[in-house]
């Protein structure tokens, strides 16, 4: 196989699992890519030799077998814009906190190893979303997310005004915080705290969810995620917040922006044993009551 590893920062906890992984990978033979600054770091704590390393999604040849991370979730938002098109599938180890798609425990490595050689796993296709100028120009170099595109008010206290529109039909005017449009991965995330729902992984929808709405009667809409979502803000401050997972950029009002599907999905693996049944009663703790 040839695997790639990615972790968005190296801590000396992690030196122990890299280790062993290593060591797992070179047993059998299997070739090693490693995000340059990591092995790097690790390298300062012991020697590794006969390993590949990448900087950008150019250094990532398409064959590759799958990449592991080594974090949280936001590990993987970031190991994302490493793959891109490339669909290279993900499978996250969980050294981070709740971890819906970073669902393998450090104490499971030995078994996921086993089910991967075994081809005791399958491979889900995650839907990913775009943001751009409403001509189609990308508002950023990275202008995609797995989770959410969110609009949001910027140093300031006022709230701003969200027009919607929906395959150029207008849907309604939100004056609240911010309005965060979700993909079925990202609906347990900032989605679900705003009071959105949980949407399984493969619907192909998306969900339109304000934030701390000043018009109370709004609510969360879920709607095809074939839908084309065209928003224009307006503030007080003349400028609004812009976010695409971990990146964010500054914009003027003047400037509108339109969501859609992007031209390629995310690949991650679920191991055999695993599905986002027991990841929500895990996580989220659903049937957590004593008369269960």
């Amino acid at each position: 196989m040839k695997i790639a590893i990615y972790s968005q920062k190296y801590k000396v906890e992690y030196h122990p699992l890299l280790s062993s992984i290593f060591q797992e990978l070179r047993s059998h033979g299997d070739t090693i890519r490693v995000e340059a600054d990591l092995l790097r770091r690790y390298r300062e704590q012991a020697p590794l030799e006969g390993v590949e390393t990448f900087h950008s999604v150019e250094d990532l040849p398409a064959d590759t077998s799958l990449m592991l991370t080594i974090g949280g979730d936001g590990t993987i938002l970031w190991a994302m814009t490493y793959i891109q098109h490339l669909q290279i599938p993900i499978l996250g180890i969980n050294a981070g906190r709740l971890g819906f798609l970073a669902t393998i425990s450090q104490e499971e490595i030995t078994d996921m190893f086993a089910k991967i050689r075994a081809g005791r796993f399958h491979t889900d296709e995650r839907s990913v979303l775009q943001i751009t100028h409403t001509d189609g120009r990308p508002i950023a170099p990275l202008n995609f997310a797995l989770n959410e595109i969110t609009v949001i008010r910027q140093n300031s206290t006022a709230m701003i005004t969200v027009e919607a529109y929906l395959n150029d039909q207008y849907l309604t005017s939100y004056w609240a915080d911010g309005l965060i449009i979700a993909t079925p991965t990202g609906s347990t995330g900032y989605s679900l705290s705003c009071g959105g729902p949980v949407i399984m992984p493969h619907s192909k929808t998306l969900a339109l969810t304000p934030i701390a709405p000043h018009n109370l009667n709004a609510r969360p809409l879920i709607i095809p995620d074939s839908t084309e979502i065209t928003l224009h803000v307006s503030n007080r401050e003349g400028c609004y917040l812009a976010t695409y997972d971990a990146r964010s950029a500054i914009l003027p009002c003047e400037t509108s922006v339109k969501i859609s599907l992007a031209s390629f999905h995310l690949k991650t693996i679920e191991l055999e044993g695993n599905d986002f049944f027991k990841t929500l009663r895990n996580k989220l703790l659903w049937g957590e009551d004593k008369r269960n």
